[in-house]
């Protein structure tokens, strides 16, 4: 089916696939990638017939069951709306239900939000990708089969859709295709969040049908509860993996740092995203250093869940995320510590800080930080010495969705890397209105199938491009070293992906990492070299 001809009622169209993405209209990258050609997308792998037959885009990365019979179908289209029934009451949706019914009930369909969506502009603008083509699939099925006594006002009128088996696979396919960066809702006159739409569509597909990627569910919240941590690393080998820490770090520094864990009282309890532990152990060797130099009482957790900040639950679901962060504030209340201080990853800051206030209650409710107060408190107080020349290099930074259009943490990181990079400049646009990373809502983790290749090439080519927009043509030289700060684990894992993609190393050098290393690297208690230009993680 042609982009032209595609409108909210054909979701439920029985057409192999709805739209088609052609590479030949991705918007060009800015140099030196002038001449980089996309290649096509390969083809979904042999699984179940519906994954393939009932497809947005020929990209998969959420399984949908194939039901047999026109029974199970009917079951299941049956399942759906009574979800939906519970989503729309106070009772079953204590979280989100009042923005929720505001966003569904104001939109007035200027499309604001397209031109804000990075995911819809660098797609080619294909139909299925505007914020609020899935947010109409919704409203329309609720006015259709949810009235009357429907929950939306009349002012909405549109009901043209038809509820079948194809409609509601599409849907779950949809809420997948937004990183949930709420571009969207910042730009809207009428605050409609489409982001928090498509979040609370994976809700009800996750909690009423089971359906849901399982790099969030089965490969994240639940091996979490189960092992410790998303990652699967336990505590005795969480244990192995700090000794090789801290014999690395006095192999890069020559200063013999222990990490202190389980210590009674501390003022602080210092949570990193497990993602660290195996990808980017340099990022915790720089906490540990930077803490220990400045004189903190701080600690770390080895009790069960409480060494791993990852909540994949703020993505998909409401009890795996409660499950997740109230497993943290009991550790923080068994330590005893003052406040609990968020390392760097955006999603943790959210679920722990904005989403943890409604959760951490009575005496779980423990202070809570972003690393970035602390660094700034550190560094611009001179609680660490700093020589700024040891990072005159041109650096520019990544804002993470959640720590900054969510949170509005803008400042503090900003002061720390003005201070100790001669050579930073911004992205454009930057701050609240930066670009999602394009690995956001859980895709930086999702490498199944053929997804890896649209989430490169469409959500985050908006990323690579300010990338390479925020140096000059010389910068951009192999020969000259430059650095991309983003101080999220996430946020960094799909920055590393685009750079492997695209074959940065080979074609601008451009080396990546968080705040805590340009930090270290500056540091004048330790001996120059923190950051190790030839590698590339």
């Amino acid at each position: 089916m042609s982009r032209q001809q595609l409108r909210v009622k054909d979701i439920g169209r029985k057409t192999d696939q709805l739209v088609s993405i052609d590479t030949s209209r991705l918007p060009k990258l800015p140099y030196p990638y002038e001449d980089w050609e996309d290649p096509p997308y390969p083809e979904i792998p042999e699984v179940k017939r519906a994954n393939k037959n009932i497809s947005l885009d020929g990209i998969l990365n959420v399984p949908v069951p194939e039901p047999e019979t026109e029974a199970e179908k009917e079951e299941l289209v049956a399942k759906f709306l009574e979800g939906l029934r519970k989503l729309l009451t106070s009772r079953n949706n204590w979280t989100f239900l009042k923005p929720l019914m505001l966003s569904l009930d104001n939109c007035v369909r200027c499309n604001t939000c397209s031109d804000a969506c990075p995911m819809f502009e660098m797609s080619g603008r294909v139909e299925v990708y505007r914020p609020l083509f899935r947010s109409e699939v919704l409203r329309r099925i609720i006015k259709k089969h949810l009235t009357p006594g429907g929950r939306l006002t009349a002012k909405f009128t549109g009901a043209d859709i038809d509820l079948n088996w194809d409609t509601i696979a599409r849907l779950a396919q949809l809420a997948y295709r937004c990183t949930l960066c709420r571009r969207c809702a910042q730009t809207c006159p009428m605050g409609v969040d489409n982001g928090l739409i498509a979040r609370e569509i994976r809700k009800l597909f996750s909690q009423e049908l089971g359906i849901v990627a399982p790099e969030l569910h089965v490969e994240g919240t639940v091996k979490q509860l189960e092992t410790g941590s998303s990652t699967g690393i336990s505590p005795t080998a969480l244990m192995d993996l700090f000794e090789f820490m801290e014999e690395d770090l006095h192999d890069r520094t020559g200063l013999n740092i222990k990490m202190p864990f389980d210590k009674p009282n501390a003022d602080i309890l210092l949570i990193h995203n497990a993602g660290e532990f195996l990808s980017w152990p340099e990022n915790i060797e720089a906490f540990a250093l930077i803490f220990e130099i400045a004189g903190l009482n701080w600690t770390l957790s080895s009790e069960m869940v409480g060494y791993d900040s990852v909540n994949y639950g703020l993505f998909y679901e409401d009890i795996q995320l409660a499950r997740v962060t109230l497993k943290h504030a009991e550790v923080a209340k068994k330590l005893g510590v003052k406040k609990v201080v968020v390392a760097e990853c955006g999603h943790a800051h959210k679920a722990i800080m904005a989403i943890g206030d409604r959760v951490w209650l009575d005496e779980s409710n423990i202070p809570r930080e972003s690393c970035m107060v602390t660094l700034e408190d550190l560094i611009m107080n001179e609680k660490i010495m700093i020589d700024p020349e040891r990072n005159n290099f041109p650096v520019t930074m990544h804002d993470p969705c959640n720590i900054t259009r969510s949170m509005g943490i803008i400042e503090p990181q900003r002061r720390v890397i003005k201070k100790i990079c001669p050579q930073f400049r911004e992205m454009t646009p930057h701050g609240v209105h930066n670009y999602c990373c394009g690995g956001g809502s859980g895709f930086a983790i999702m490498q199944s199938n053929n997804f890896p290749n649209w989430r490169f090439t469409v959500p985050g080519r908006k990323k690579f491009a300010q990338i390479l927009n925020a140096f000059t043509r010389e910068e951009l030289d192999p020969s000259r070293h430059k650095y991309v700060c983003a101080p999220c684990s996430n946020c960094k894992g799909q920055i590393r992906d685009l750079l492997n993609y695209y074959d940065a190393w080979d074609r601008t050098h451009i080396q990546y990492g968080g705040l805590v290393e340009l930090i270290v690297n500056a540091m004048t208690d330790v001996r120059e070299g923190f950051i190790e230009w030839d590698e590339f993680h």
